[in-house]
């Protein structure tokens, strides 16, 4: 989930989805409320520890970081040196996903299918939104925090490329490489407000409105789709406060027109193999994990 959330397109959501921890993710987090907190009031740490599923979210927000902080640095110079190697990777792992996903729908009615069209057409719009320019105020690293946050954990809908839209996606993966502990703080404090508020939504719906509510996530994926397509062209740019100009507004070109727009090498048969190897690696990890879940029966 962590290396997934480093990359603007693709949500860790995604990852918990296919690997069959959403709904307890989703139920641990929520469970981070009012009785939990009479609980440690009342000095029961054990019954809090149990109440909250504390190893599973020890075990899952220590992989996380761990991967942010040693995955930030590589992220960062895939996407500056050989973005289209990596684009194509991670476009095949959310194809797979979807259709992973997909599958969890028992039952397929005209509101599902109007549910997933609807999260696909959200997800698009948000992928060819265009990035502001936006304060670096505690404030607004805060509200950045709780808004992304809520992405990360929604299959499909990139947290990280919400903050590339809000301008600070490089500035958050700046401030964790160069320790900036009142940034990371502040941008902290506002994830676990937004996750905790969010939480109980989405829970809600998976219980009340499962099919649709999947639905929705599988659109959210298929939307996602065109962010992460490997091969674009810039059309306009902008120059950030360091004084280093960055891509405004791209759109999506076929591979063989690439070189011939950008001047750059498509790495087209490299980026096959990639979305395959992506493809595959979620296909494998979903028979696993179906493997691992499925529950005995007792007799």
């Amino acid at each position: 989930m962590g290396a997934a959330d480093v990359v603007p397109g693709v949500s860790g959501g995604t990852i918990a989805f296919i690997t069959g921890i959403y709904e307890e993710l989703l139920g641990s987090i929520r469970s981070v409320n009012g009785e939990a907190l009479k609980l440690l009031l009342r000095f029961d740490l054990k019954g809090f520890w149990k109440h909250i599923n504390g190893n599973f979210l020890v075990v899952l927000i220590s992989g996380i970081l761990f991967s942010i902080a040693s995955l930030s640095r590589l992220i960062l110079y895939l996407l500056e040196n050989h973005p289209e190697m990596l684009w194509s990777f991670f476009f095949g792992l959310i194809v797979a996903s979807a259709v992973v996903v997909s599958k969890k729908i028992t039952r397929w009615t005209p509101g599902v299918l109007l549910a997933g069209l609807a999260g696909a057409a959200i997800a698009y719009y948000i992928t060819v939104a265009t990035p502001t320019q936006s304060p670096e105020a505690y404030w607004f690293i805060f509200l950045s925090g709780a808004i992304a946050i809520c992405a990360m954990i929604l299959p499909g809908i990139s947290g990280s490329f919400l903050l590339v839209l809000l301008a600070k996606y490089e500035f958050i993966l700046n401030a964790v490489k160069e320790l900036r502990v009142d940034i990371v703080a502040v941008f902290g404090v506002g994830c676990v407000t937004g996750i905790l508020a969010f939480s109980h939504v989405l829970n809600y719906m998976l219980k009340r409105h499962h099919n649709v509510t999947v639905a929705l996530l599988t659109g959210f994926m298929v939307g996602s789709l065109n962010k992460v397509w490997p091969w674009k062209q810039t059309l306009e740019t902008y120059t950030d406060r360091h004084g280093e100009v960055k891509p405004l507004v791209q759109e999506n070109v076929l591979p063989g027109s690439y070189e011939a727009l950008t001047g750059q090498e498509p790495y087209l048969m490299y980026g096959i193999l990639l979305a395959v190897f992506g493809f595959m690696l979620v296909y494998f990890v979903d028979r696993i994990t179906d493997d691992t879940t499925t529950p005995q029966v007792k007799v």
